[in-house]
């Protein structure tokens, strides 16, 4: 089962120095390692052409195929011919050393999969056994904290209905973080991007969407969400990796507020183009009880700049469907 690896970068020469690092430790090492950099300077390039890693193909983009979902279908395009698998990893992660056999072994165990993300294990302290407080949430044995926002949604009859990395009806559900650190393969809609892999007969019948620009926020959403109308797809919480959140590269507050509203829309009309009326209200009570969440970090957290603009981006962004909507 031969791996192709492509990691997207932008502007990330340090964090993927130390992903690359990583992967030279894998128990099986990728046939195909293509970086494909939008940089600006030429940072990146260095990092991976004074290093000796095997079989890697440095790919500089031009303006015109950059932005994470281009960058990604370039990618695409250049992978070799004797390619099953096509892996994609975010530039700031790191891997445990046996990833790559984990996703092997997740699509032996479901050769029907067409997609098997993996499983970022440094974001949530997870515990085992049955929750103590009605203030945690409990999945399969294992108990977290539960956000805030969560807790506020339950008590105003916003909570999502479906299981953790499957999207209700009002969209707005619990992600792959949800799922435990348990070792099991879970059936799933969507998961992230960044630790994700297909078969690459999958490209044969969709690509990334490129409404998604630059930054790209929820286009992993976008393009799972399409591809389980398709065929199945897992994640194996034993193939696991380390986000380190490199800041570097990432959208300004304003901006990415409006992104979230927006492209935020968008995916949950992909799931359900036409959404009933209770879904409908229930979408944008949750848009707008985020957004005064966000107004209410102004106060009670130190980046009060950083707050206000994102949820006026947020408003903003809510406002703006009014009149135009994104186009699928």
């Amino acid at each position: 089962m031969n791996i192709s690896l492509i990691i997207c970068t932008y502007q990330r020469s340090e964090a993927i120095l130390k992903l690359l690092r990583s992967v030279v430790k894998q128990t099986h090492y990728p046939e195909q390692v293509l970086v494909v950099d939008a940089s600006e300077d030429e940072r990146t390039r260095q990092v991976c052409t004074e290093n000796e890693f095997e079989s890697l193909e440095y790919c500089k983009v031009s303006e015109e195929h950059r932005g994470l979902t281009k960058q990604r279908n370039f990618g695409v395009l250049k992978t070799a011919s004797t390619i099953e698998i096509i892996a994609f990893l975010d530039d700031d992660i790191v891997l445990k050393p046996d990833y790559f056999e984990k996703i092997k072994e997740a699509y032996r165990q479901f050769p029907e999969a067409w997609g098997v993300g993996g499983y970022i294990s440094n974001d949530v302290v997870w515990n085992r056994g049955k929750a103590p407080d009605q203030r945690l949430f409990e999945y399969d044995g294992y108990y977290r904290k539960d956000g805030s926002r969560f807790l506020l949604r339950k008590k105003l009859g916003l909570e999502p209905d479906r299981p953790p990395a499957h999207l209700p009806d009002f969209s707005h559900g619990r992600s792959v973080g949800f799922l435990p650190p348990s070792g099991k393969i879970y059936d799933v809609e969507q998961f992230m991007g960044g630790v994700a892999s297909y078969k690459k007969s999958v490209f044969d019948h969709i690509r990334f969407s490129t409404y998604f620009e630059g930054y790209g926020l929820y286009e992993d959403a976008d393009f799972t969400l399409r591809l389980s109308k398709l065929g199945k797809l897992y994640v194996h919480t034993a193939a696991q990796v380390e986000h380190h959140h490199d800041a570097s590269g990432r959208p300004a507050a304003y901006k990415y507020g409006k992104m979230v509203v927006r492209n935020g829309w968008y995916i949950w009309r992909v799931k359900y183009p036409k959404p009933g009326l209770k879904a409908r209200l229930k979408w944008n009570a949750t848009s707008l009880l985020l957004t005064l969440i966000r107004y209410s970090n102004i106060v009670n957290t130190s980046q009060k700049k950083e707050a206000f603009l994102e949820a006026w981006g947020r408003t903003v962004g809510w406002f703006s469907l009014l009149i135009n909507k994104p186009v699928k």
